[in-house]
């Protein structure tokens, strides 16, 4: 029962942190970090077992905004990030749940190589990562669009006032590439141990299949927003839309996919 129950009393927790005033945003750093400590107890139930591992699309996206929101506790001590916690808490008190309602395949570790667990641990910090840099250009896309007073689409007073409270564009910028440098370091060792060492990481050949290619395909497109960033100093709405790009593709490989198998076509294949 403790399955159910304790990722729901997580979830409640994540949600009681929007209704705390920012005057008492203390009490609301408190209640976030023990929602936070017990989403991670949830999922380190839910992805280890005994001699095995669990993978699924619930439980990386679960993993993903559990990483997304440590950053943002640490952040936030920093920099005042309390206009996020609207975005951020409602889809990481969902998927808080998500795991025990759909717990996707447990892989046995039996005659694997000790690498095989680091390589899923990579791979789930990798996808996090990048999470939170995709979260984070979604934000900055509304910060340019309130910046820019359009029209035609003006933004929700309370939006409006929760992004005022942001830090500037080019210090969330900033922000942006470090999260995006590291999730790109992340990533390249996950696709080099699944290239690599496929066989032996993860117990079958390498074969070039729907996952991989949008793998390859996403890691392309951060060399390429990196790369772009460094030698011709792009900005703005390019590195947003390269951004939003990449992630969306990995999250196609990754998320997508066993979504389609486990949820839509019943299949439990690891």
């Amino acid at each position: 029962m403790m399955q159910i129950y304790l990722p729901l009393f997580a979830a409640a927790l994540y949600m009681s942190v929007l209704f705390v005033p920012s005057r008492l945003r203390t009490l609301g750093a408190s209640l976030g970090l023990l929602a936070w400590l017990l989403h991670g107890v949830t999922l380190w139930g839910s992805v280890f077992a005994s001699d095995a591992i669990r993978v699924g699309f619930a439980v990386m996206l679960s993993s993903a905004l559990w990483v997304t929101v440590s950053v943002y506790l640490v952040e936030n001590r920093n920099f005042s990030l309390e206009g996020l916690k609207f975005l951020l808490l409602p889809p990481v008190a969902l998927a808080t749940v998500l795991p025990a309602l759909f717990p996707g395949a447990l892989i046995s570790l039996a005659g694997k190589t000790a690498m095989f667990p680091w390589h899923v641990t990579v791979a789930l910090l990798a996808y996090g990562t990048l999470t939170i840099a995709a979260f984070h250009a979604m934000i900055m896309t509304l910060q340019d669009k309130h910046l820019h007073k359009l029209r035609s689409k003006p933004l929700h007073p309370r939006l409006s006032q929760m992004i005022d409270n942001l830090p500037a564009l080019m210090k969330m910028e900033k922000i942006l590439f470090r999260l995006i440098s590291l999730g790109f370091i992340l990533l390249s060792l996950t696709v080099l141990s699944g290239v690599v060492f496929s066989e032996q990481v993860l117990g079958v050949a390498f074969k070039w299949d729907h996952k991989t290619i949008l793998s390859l395909l996403s890691w392309l497109l951060f060399a390429v927003l990196l790369a772009g960033r460094h030698w011709r100093g792009w900005r703005g709405k390019t590195v947003l839309s390269f951004t939003l790009s990449g992630f969306l593709t990995l999250m196609l490989a990754y998320v997508g996919s066993r979504f389609v198998l486990e949820v839509l076509l019943h299949r439990s294949l690891a």
